[in-house]
């Protein structure tokens, strides 16, 4: 029996008894007496818990004062040690995954309580936080102001006003959007959300967003089946219909690392006799794809369709241009 599980345990025998006496305790925990006086002392400290002596009863109970037995709590004690680790794993990703600047704050209480439930021994959390070393690429700086707002328009099911900046066009519109859901994507957070200027749905870089304003108005609600197919037709983040079909081949070597790569949910591959990895998957919007073929230069071969292999030459070559070849 762990900490955790001895914490639950004494909690468990007082309620259920009321007054209990120490060798109960001992039986139960098998433990020795000195661990047992500090598992008590931890639950006073750490949890606030009203354990007190009764000499008249000869063992241990909760004091009956409401305003102590109010603040008492033991968070979190059905987690056994291994769940508490993969927590505060979890509770890492979330700061990496916003650099510590959008929900860092708001899981500030959950981090306090991840520490408590741990404890001060070999394995506190403030040790493993050391141990899970999470890195990102190419994230982009957000408001954690209009991070905020925009959860609270999606969850409250509010439209919002929005001045966004298109980096594609170099302006700047004014749009109210009813939010339907937000996406982390690439180390970059998106809001899928219906347009009431376009008259549809689309996708929005919430770096590109300059500003939110909260609206008293209903937000439209699209099916989940629908965002779905809007973010599953189409290569990665640019959604829309998917009329084109890409047809790719890496080399041999390149392929140890390309083939346990998922690059669409509607992806086909195989392997050809030297062992050449072919990957095939459909996709509108190609400025993504073009850049995922480009960064694996000549260990891919954009074999159709035509004009996304003229592109990928048209890259390489002037790429070359830029070298003197």
């Amino acid at each position: 029996m762990n900490r955790l599980e001895r914490f639950y345990k004494i909690d468990q025998l007082l309620a259920e008894h009321k007054v209990v006496p120490r060798s109960r305790f001992l039986d139960e925990l098998e433990v020795s007496p000195a661990t047992f006086k500090r598992d008590l002392e931890y639950m006073r400290d750490r949890f606030n818990a009203p354990v007190i002596w009764d000499a008249d009863a000869r063992g241990y109970r909760y004091e009956a004062s409401a305003v102590t037995a109010k603040r008492f709590e033991l968070p979190g004690l059905w987690f056994s040690e291994q769940e508490v680790y993969a927590l505060i794993t979890m509770q890492q990703l979330l700061e990496s995954v916003d650099q510590g600047s959008l929900i860092g704050p708001h899981i500030a209480p959950f981090r306090a309580r991840l520490d408590a439930m741990l404890g001060e021994g070999e394995s506190t959390a403030t040790e493993i936080r050391k141990r899970v070393r999470l890195i990102t690429m190419a994230s982009r700086k957000q408001s954690p102001s209009h991070f905020s707002e925009i959860g609270a328009a999606v969850f409250q099911r509010k439209r919002i006003d929005v001045g966004y900046h298109s980096r594609a066009k170099d302006e700047i519109t004014l749009r109210e959007l009813s939010p339907q859901r937000l996406v982390h994507y690439r180390d970059n957070w998106y809001l899928d959300a219906w347009c009431h200027l376009r008259g549809g749905l689309r996708g929005f870089s919430l770096d590109g967003i300059q500003s939110v304003r909260l609206l008293q108005k209903k937000a439209v609600d699209v099916s989940m089946k629908s965002l779905d197919q809007f973010l599953a037709s189409s290569y990665g983040i640019f959604a829309g219909n998917s009329p084109h079909r890409a047809k790719l081949r890496f080399t041999a070597e390149r392929a140890r690392w390309v083939a346990s790569e998922n690059w669409h949910p509607e992806q086909m591959s195989r392997f050809d006799s030297d062992g050449r990895y072919l990957l095939e998957f459909p996709y509108g919007d190609d400025r993504e794809l073009l850049l995922d073929i480009v960064r694996h230069g000549a260990a891919v071969e954009v074999l159709a369709p035509a004009a996304l292999r003229a592109k990928v030459k048209r890259e390489h070559a002037a790429a070359a241009a830029l070298y003197g070849a």
